[in-house]
């Protein structure tokens, strides 16, 4: 007689409602409060953004927003704050919730340390008072957008990074990314079919080799995308992504060209990765 194992138990994840709060665009306290909750695995997340939050009729508004939320959850709420005026932060305090008020974590202790108190001014942070540094991201989501996808070879000498891959690999996203949070001047290169009838590298790039950084990733990650871009066709097929992937991988490896496999990481990471193994530094906020 076969015994019969019981059924495990169903283990329900816990269902907590996050708020973000600030008097300004908000994305300081999403950014810091995400890298928080990262951390923490079997919640199920409601996540509610509320930028703007510059007036007490507002706040009050927000605080019974909080309550509705403890009260249907049956947890309280974590509320993520970078709120400057002290009398809106007041008011959500008054709320049932745990709050975490970044700005007043860190703000004394730092006045303590300078010997002088905080301007306690909302948008600092992302705000036009660091001229040069707002242009300079200007210019260089500027010219990612102008070089996108091998356009404009001549001006690559320009560029602080060339990337160079196979269709669909990742290049224009981490460009983008690469211009938006770094200020870097970021082009980039597709290897095309073409290209792989020889073992070269294109002429376009040949005088930039010293710029160029690949990115590859699993012949399976690649037929994925392209499964999506253009199902069952020959460009999406894994035979022809396994052949690429190959072709790539030793044209890098044949020119010293550095590159990086991106198939388990995001694009911070691939990002934060080529500044660091090209040497490259942050051109925003200096």
């Amino acid at each position: 007689m076969v015994a019969h194992r019981p059924f495990a138990p169903v283990v329900s994840k816990q269902k907590r409602t996050v708020f973000y709060l600030s008097d300004r665009t908000g994305i300081t306290a999403e950014t810091l409060g995400h890298s928080l909750l990262t951390q923490f695995d079997g919640v199920e997340w409601e996540t509610v953004s509320v930028p703007f939050l510059d007036c007490e009729r507002k706040a009050t508004d927000v605080a019974a927003w909080i309550n509705r939320a403890a009260e249907h959850d049956g947890w309280r709420p974590l509320v993520f704050s970078t709120l400057q005026q002290p009398e809106i932060l007041a008011i959500i305090k008054q709320a049932n919730c745990r709050i975490y008020d970044f700005f007043e974590t860190f703000t004394h202790p730092v006045e303590e340390e300078l010997h002088q108190s905080s301007a306690r001014k909302a948008g600092r942070s992302h705000g036009l008072q660091h001229h040069p540094s707002y242009f300079k991201r200007i210019d260089a989501i500027n010219y990612v957008l102008a070089h996108d996808d091998g356009v404009n070879p001549k001006h690559f000498v320009e560029a602080d990074i060339i990337l160079i891959g196979v269709s669909r690999s990742g290049k224009t996203p981490t460009c983008l990314y690469l211009g938006l949070q770094y200020g870097i001047a970021a082009a980039n290169y597709p290897l095309t079919p073409d290209d792989m009838a020889v073992q070269q590298l294109p002429k376009a790039i040949e005088a930039v080799k010293h710029k160029l950084f690949g990115l590859t990733l699993t012949p399976a990650q690649l037929h994925f995308i392209r499964q999506q871009r253009r199902p069952d066709s020959e460009y999406a097929s894994l035979t022809q992504c396994q052949w690429e992937i190959q072709w790539q991988e030793a044209l890098f490896n044949r020119f010293n060209i550095p590159y990086l496999d991106t198939t388990r990481i995001s694009i911070e990471e691939i990002s934060a990765t080529i500044l660091d193994r090209c040497g490259l530094k942050r051109q925003l906020y200096g």
